[in-house]
């Protein structure tokens, strides 16, 4: 069982990446706790794994719960930050392209997102179906449609405003 499950994770690691990446893009910490805590749940989780979806599916699932929890638990917490963390980063003075711009920018308008819309953007950027979002967060399709549609919108209004 542990060796099944170990290949099974290696295959899948870029979820648990991504998912991390979504919630705390800015603060590595966070993110290295919260890989943890997903591979945590995901090894507690594994005997329960019946293999009526795919494992990266049922890994997403695991990550995004375990993800919106700690992200609730992050959001409660009062903020210890030092005054001088942001005077300690160098900028990037490279001259990012044009097409790392606009990611910046997606990116900056998903953070924004509630828990839960972050979650499903990740599985919509990940070409996950519809219905496999909707398996994957407990809603019907319908919803995740109309949820898109209005996360779409409310992204495209960030970016607006941004420019």
């Amino acid at each position: 069982m542990e060796d099944e499950f170990l290949l099974f994770l290696n295959e899948n690691l870029g979820v648990i990446h991504r998912i991390c990446r979504i919630y705390f893009p800015d603060r590595p910490e966070e993110r290295e706790d919260l890989y943890q805590e997903i591979l945590y749940q995901a090894w507690k989780s594994y005997p329960g794994f019946r293999g009526d979806a795919k494992f990266s599916t049922w890994l997403y699932k695991i990550g995004l719960n375990t993800a919106i929890v700690h992200f609730r638990k992050i959001k409660r917490r009062p903020d210890r930050s030092d005054v001088t963390d942001g005077l300690l980063e160098i900028p990037d003075s490279s001259g990012s392209a044009n097409g790392s711009d606009h990611a910046e920018t997606l990116m900056q308008a998903v953070k924004t997102l509630s828990p839960v819309d972050k979650a499903i953007v990740s599985l919509y950027l990940e070409d996950y179906s519809y219905e496999e979002i909707a398996q994957t967060m407990g809603i019907s399709r319908s919803n995740v449609s109309v949820r898109l549609v209005r996360i779409k919108n409310q992204i495209a209004q960030k970016i607006k405003n941004e420019l």
